[in-house]
Order: C-alpha cells, then sequence, then structure tokens
C-alpha cells in the first residue's frame, strides 16, 4: 500500500483490483498520451455521462473533445441545477440509472460513501499534484473517492481605504475598525469555527483514515476556553459577535463602509468590488497564540459505483479533468482556487485569489463524515446561546453532551 506525507492510506493496489486495473501500470501523469479500454474490454461500452453544473459545461468541453478524439469515448456533459445533483445521484445510481461521474462537493462524500453510489478513484503518481487539503478532502476512511478540482475557504476583506495596513491580531482589528461576521438567530458555526480552532478545539480528532467520530474533541478544555471567549465578544461583553447580524446585514455594513472588516468568503468579493471598495484578503486574526484555521470546501468529481466505464472514467478524471489546462478553466469559469497545486500558483497572481490561498494553507477539511450531521444539529444553536448572555461553560457542556448522545 501507498502512504501519503501525512499517513492517509492511498490503498492503490485495493482500488486498483476494484477498478479491474490490477497488474496495469498507473495512470500516466496529467498532459501525457494515455488510452482507454477498446470497447468490448474492461468497460462494456465507449461513451461517458458526466454531470455537472450547468454553469461550468462549456468550461469542460475541451477536455472532453480531446478525450474523444484521442481515445474514441465519447463525453457526454449535461449541465445539471447543482441543487438537484447530489439527491437525483443517489436515487439513480442503485437502480442503473444516472451518469457514469458527476460533479459535487467534498461534505457530500460520507453519504454517498455510506449509500454505496461511489466507486474508489485511483490517482497514482497524480495525487502529488494536488493541494494537500484537496487530497485530504477527496478521501474517506483512507480511500480516495473524488477528483478535486477547487478549493475554498473564508477569510477576511478589508477596506483599504478605511485601514490600510493588515492587523496584528484579533483585538488590533476591532480596534482599527467594525468588524462583522454572519450570525443569525441560530449562530453560524462555519464561519467562527477559526476562533474556535485558535483554542485548539477541533471538532474531531483525526487518525490514519481522516476523521475520527469517536474521537469528539469538541468538549474539550479548549472548547469551553473558546466558549468563555465567545461569551466575552457577544451580547454582554465587546458585541462584536451578534445574532441579529445575518449575511445580508453583514454584506450591506461593510458594502457601505460602516464596517472595516468582512469575514467572508470568495463567494462575496464580488459584490464589494462592484461596489467600488479596494478589497484586501487578510488572514483571519487569531485571539490566541495558536493559528486560526477555517474549514475548507473542496468541489470535484465522483465515479458512479454502477458505472460500466469505472476505467475510462478514472482515466478521463485524472488525465484529463486532473491538467493544467482543465483546472484553469473550470477556475475561469467560476473563479475558485484550483486543486491542482500548478493551477491554483498561476491562479494566484491575481491578489485576491492569492490571498485566499494563503490564508487556506491554514485551513482543514469540513468533516464529511455522518457523524457531522449531528453536530450542525446542535453547534449553532448553542453558540447563538452563548452570544446572547447564557452560562459559557453550561451551554459548552450541554452541546457536547448533546452532541454526543446523537452521535451514539
Amino acid at each position: 500500500m501507498k502512504v501519503n506525507s501525512k499517513g492517509r492510506l492511498v490503498a492503490a493496489f485495493a482500488i486498483a483490483t476494484t477498478l479491474g486495473l490490477a497488474g496495469c501500470s498507473s495512470p500516466a501523469p496529467a498532459g501525457e498520451d494515455t488510452t482507454a479500454p477498446a470497447k468490448g474490454g474492461a468497460d462494456a461500452t465507449s461513451a461517458l455521462t458526466v454531470w455537472v453544473d450547468a454553469e461550468r459545461v462549456d468550461a469542460l468541453q475541451s477536455a472532453a473533445d480531446a478525450y474523444t478524439e484521442k481515445t474514441g469515448v465519447e463525453v457526454e456533459l449535461v449541465g445539471k441545477d447543482n441543487a438537484d445533483i447530489k439527491d437525483d445521484f443517489i436515487q439513480q445510481v442503485p437502480t442503473g440509472e444516472g451518469p457514469d461521474i458527476t460533479m459535487g462537493a467534498h461534505d457530500w462524500l460520507g453519504e454517498l460513501a455510506t449509500n454505496g453510489v461511489v466507486a474508489p478513484l485511483e490517482l497514482g503518481d497524480a495525487a502529488e499534484g494536488f493541494l494537500p487539503v484537496a487530497l485530504d478532502a477527496s478521501t474517506y476512511e483512507g480511500t480516495v473517492y473524488m477528483l478535486p478540482y477547487a478549493v475554498e475557504n473564508i477569510a477576511v476583506l478589508r477596506n483599504k481605504a478605511l485601514v490600510p495596513d493588515a492587523p496584528t491580531s484579533f483585538d488590533d482589528m476591532v480596534a482599527k475598525g467594525k468588524f462583522v461576521v454572519e450570525q443569525g438567530a441560530e449562530g453560524n458555526p462555519y464561519h467562527l469555527y477559526p476562533f474556535q480552532t485558535a483554542f485548539g478545539a477541533p471538532v474531531f480528532g483525526t487518525n490514519d483514515k481522516g476523521y475520527d467520530p469517536t474521537d469528539l474533541q469538541l468538549g474539550s478544555a479548549g472548547g469551553e476556553e473558546f466558549a468563555k471567549w465567545l461569551s466575552g465578544q457577544g451580547k454582554n461583553g465587546t458585541g462584536v459577535f451578534n445574532t441579529d447580524i445575518d449575511g445580508d446585514i453583514a454584506k450591506q455594513s461593510f458594502i457601505d463602509g460602516t464596517a472595516a472588516f468582512w469575514l467572508t468568503g470568495p463567494w462575496n468579493v464580488g459584490a464589494a468590488v462592484d461596489a467600488g471598495i479596494d478589497v484586501a484578503i487578510d488572514p483571519v486574526p487569531s485571539p490566541t497564540d495558536k493559528p486560526a484555521s477555517p474549514f475548507a470546501g473542496v468541489k470535484g468529481f465522483f465515479v458512479s459505483a454502477e458505472s460500466d466505464n469505472k476505467v475510462a472514467a478514472n482515466d478521463f478524471l485524472v488525465n484529463y479533468l486532473g491538467s493544467e489546462d482543465a483546472q484553469l478553466a473550470l477556475f475561469e469559469a467560476g473563479n475558485i482556487l484550483p486543486a491542482l497545486s500548478a493551477a491554483a500558483e498561476t491562479a494566484s497572481a491575481d491578489p485576491i485569489i492569492g490571498g485566499f490561498a494563503k490564508v487556506g494553507e491554514q485551513a482543514v477539511p469540513m468533516p464529511a463524515i455522518p457523524a457531522m450531521g449531528q453536530v450542525w444539529q446542535y453547534w449553532g444553536i448553542a453558540q447563538a446561546e452563548i452570544i446572547n448572555g447564557a452560562d459559557p461553560v453550561a451551554t459548552w457542556q450541554k452541546l457536547t453532551s448533546d452532541v454526543q448522545a446523537a452521535i451514539g
């Protein structure tokens, strides 16, 4: 077996056996000549159906055409509403319908894997070319299931006209100008997670296969320290965090110049730029001497467990959609940092993209394990209560016990 630098098992031989590749050489590095099995060989047909976000069909057409020209395997790109892809995939794959490949997000992985609708991927040497966080997010219980193409995380947007220089700490940021982060009545732990990690309180611990649902770190001493700090930044403290501020209010505060700092993701940069704001991207300032690590969300492609074309699908993903040209085409379509390191470096010439990439060096994949569903159920509500004046330690302890009981 092959083990990467973080100890994640790639299980190359096991995956190759699943794909019918045992005894064959590893896929060629992206950009090299490849050939797909002839019709009637390892794959039953000479066509691939690929579900993609409707906005990214054009970005993938060149790679699809190149693959067909090289191998004779037709690639049909089917534009789908992103809101429907996951549910349609889960419902159709067991019936033998659906695509050979679907576009999706890494946090679907636990659900897709436990439903048995995705097949492992063999990345071979190509694995070395991806950003570590992208590869980690594509791995579930030690096995790679997703070919990543984009990585996104939150960072601090700064209005340079109001604050020319980046703050040196959380307190320095608050002193230099109003800081907004969306919360809402039920809280928003996604946006508060960087601060929680700065207190040494990740949601779950990890083992050599990824996040460990039996190791709930939420209730550690660091979690309680974070809860006390959060209380001090809430209603009865500095008032930095406010459940009356939802996403729309946070956006408007930054756009109209009321707030100098806004904790958000790349999806909101366009609105700020269109409003004429000279935006800088800063790291999330830590309230401790430890890094503030936001969640990373990774997008990619999955192979159907019921596909008759697994070898061709693996080849198309690794050697074509995993190429620098394809990853940059997807970047141009969505303006999200590419998952391939070489493409990410090119894209980072843009200072906005480069700023998010720099913050992303501290990011960790959002847990895709099923147990995460039990965390979301209670997490935000508990944080909102703390912000609004509830006893921080007692509330955090109840959060931990509720989550633990729900996980079982």
